[in-house]
């Protein structure tokens, strides 16, 4: 394989294969509503956007699995002046299944690079943020984390559908804020027994960023051109190796 292809099939890869990076652990607090907005809002007041995405849960029956995306502008004055607030909520309340189960574990959005803040007012600065008083539903985040671009919320427990109506379960918002604003996209959800299934939700429209990739060391490339090898005149035996 020639070296300019070689070359090639590595700038590839570094585009292509985000799991080639060490994943990252995001810093995530605890926070209570609406003491949150006052990390974007001087008045403690935010005026907010709201999207749905229906997530494809099999056996559902009645009711809807849905992906809430919400974003708000963070204003003059604020600590988080100039910034996009991202919120997100899974809810499964009104899903009902015939199945004995049927539940999503986790979230992964093409976010891009973090911007911490203080969001419980305590240092150092936070990546994200649980909404678990003020709010709406009763799971948290276990653990997040980030490859390249993309980060997956683990959720504390698999949030499932109901049996019957009213009694399926939603995530508390979680969010974080960004430097770029928001464009429409497809999230990943995770359904067990089942293919990560697409959602769409909202995220930064952030600039790509290219996950580099550990290469093997290579010797030094030579000064000197290779070697002529002696060729055969016709009827002579070829020159040993």
């Amino acid at each position: 394989m020639s070296t300019l292809i070689l070359r090639r099939l590595v700038v590839a890869g570094a585009l292509l294969a985000p799991s080639a990076a060490t994943a990252a652990s995001l810093v995530i607090v605890t926070v209570s509503a609406p003491d949150i907005n006052c990390v974007f809002d001087t008045d403690c007041t935010i005026t907010v956007t709201d999207s749905i995405g229906d997530i494809p849960i099999p056996a559902l029956t009645a009711g809807a699995a849905r992906l809430q995306s919400r974003t708000f502008t963070g204003q003059p004055g604020s600590q988080a002046a100039g910034k996009t607030g991202y919120e997100y909520r899974v809810d499964l309340s009104t899903a009902v299944t015939s199945n004995e189960f049927s539940c999503v574990t986790d979230l992964a959005i093409d976010f891009g690079a973090v911007t911490k803040l203080h969001y419980d007012r305590t240092r150092p600065q936070d990546d994200a943020f649980v909404v678990t008083q003020g709010g709406l539903g009763t799971i948290g985040i276990l653990f997040a984390e980030q490859t390249g671009n993309v980060i997956t919320f683990t959720f504390s427990q698999p949030v499932c559908a109901g049996n019957t109506p009213g009694t399926g379960q939603s995530t508390f918002f979680f969010g974080l804020a960004s430097e770029f604003a928001p464009k429409a996209i497809i999230a990943h959800v995770g359904v067990p027994g089942e293919l990560p299934v697409d959602v769409k939700a909202r995220a930064p429209s952030h600039p790509r960023r290219p996950v580099p990739l550990a290469l093997p060391d290579q010797p030094p490339a030579s000064d000197q051109p290779p070697a002529s090898q002696p060729v055969s005149a016709p009827g002579e035996p070829a020159p040993s190796r």
